[in-house]
């Protein structure tokens, strides 16, 4: 008796067919919105591992624990400067990588 092979398909593959191809608005959303995840999960680790609380994380940078608590769960679209901010509180270092007509630019 053959046995019949599952087919495995790559996580691009996946979230070409659910999602949208590279470039459609909707793949965009998704990946500026992931993008936003994962700054928030970042914020949120490094903020435990440095034992804060939000409520001192927001004192630190003059904002209230909410606008810490929604930065952390991707709640808001916080602004970029309050976002460094935040970063340098917790004295982490960042890196952005922005890529222009089809080069890349590091911004370390």
């Amino acid at each position: 008796m053959k046995k019949k092979g599952l087919k495995t398909y790559s996580l691009d593959e996946v979230t070409d067919k659910h999602i949208g191809k590279k470039g459609t608005p909707k793949r965009d959303q998704f990946e500026n919105e992931l993008r936003l995840d994962l700054i928030g999960n970042a914020i949120k680790q490094a903020r435990k591992e440095r034992k804060l609380t939000q409520a001192q994380l927001g004192e630190l940078i003059g904002v209230q624990k909410a606008q810490i608590s929604k930065i952390e769960n991707n709640l808001t679209d916080a602004r970029f400067e309050t976002i460094l901010k935040v970063f340098r509180a917790l004295n982490a270092k960042i890196n952005f990588n922005v890529e222009l007509m089809n080069q890349n630019m590091n911004l370390t």
